[in-house]
């Protein structure tokens, strides 16, 4: 498990499994795949079962849905775990990011509610974080992780994006991701982060 390209397992195989049945996130990964024609399949497309996220950190989380996916498809899978953490709530919601959004996954409600725990303060500096954990079915495993940090902005603005984009304004620019194109966003945002740490790693050369 290392950043350092010259440790790291280059990844050569023809067909990959995205641990995720989040469609926001198999778009995005999917998007950032393109380059090397792989194979690409979710595991909502194989009909993989979704394993409980016991973890307590976004890599510990990356790790599980990575372990259990090429485990089960016998494929090498790569699994994303990532959310917003928010300096005045303590770094929450963090990996509950999504339970907060409920069982309808309801993003609006769950910016809502950001909006309502953080009741007025003055701080509204908050970071997303990205893992990636990239698995082979003999049990090698490759993780890294991005970040990218920014203020909350409210009411929320934008349609494009998913999850909190809207309410998230990174430092240094003046859309929130919920209103950047998606080239835009592929730019500099935590999951590109994390997901040109595994390129050099793994891609690479």
């Amino acid at each position: 498990m290392s950043d350092a390209p010259s440790d790291a397992r280059r990844f050569c195989e023809a067909h990959l499994v995205l641990a995720s049945h989040n469609p926001g996130k198999i778009r995005e990964i999917a998007e950032l795949l393109a380059p090397w024609h792989i194979d690409v399949r979710s595991a909502a497309e194989l009909g993989l079962v979704e394993p409980e996220e016991t973890g307590t950190t976004f890599s510990g989380n990356a790790i599980l849905k990575a372990r259990s996916a090429t485990a089960a498809s016998g494929r090498p899978a790569l699994a994303d775990d990532s959310g917003l953490a928010i300096e005045a709530l303590g770094g929450a919601p963090g990996i509950y990011s999504a339970r907060w959004a409920g069982p309808e996954k309801d993003f609006g409600l769950a910016m809502a509610r950001v909006e309502r725990e953080l009741d007025g303060h003055a701080d509204r500096r908050a970071h997303f974080v990205c893992a990636l954990a990239l698995a082979w079915p003999d049990g090698h495993l490759e993780v890294f992780e991005g970040r990218v940090d920014g203020t909350l902005v409210w009411p929320s603005r934008g349609k494009l994006g998913f999850g909190y984009d809207p309410m998230f304004l990174p430092d240094g620019h003046d859309a929130t991701f919920g209103e950047m194109a998606p080239e835009r966003k592929h730019e500099i945002s935590h999951r590109a982060d994390a997901f040109r740490r595994l390129v050099a790693a793994c891609f690479a050369g």
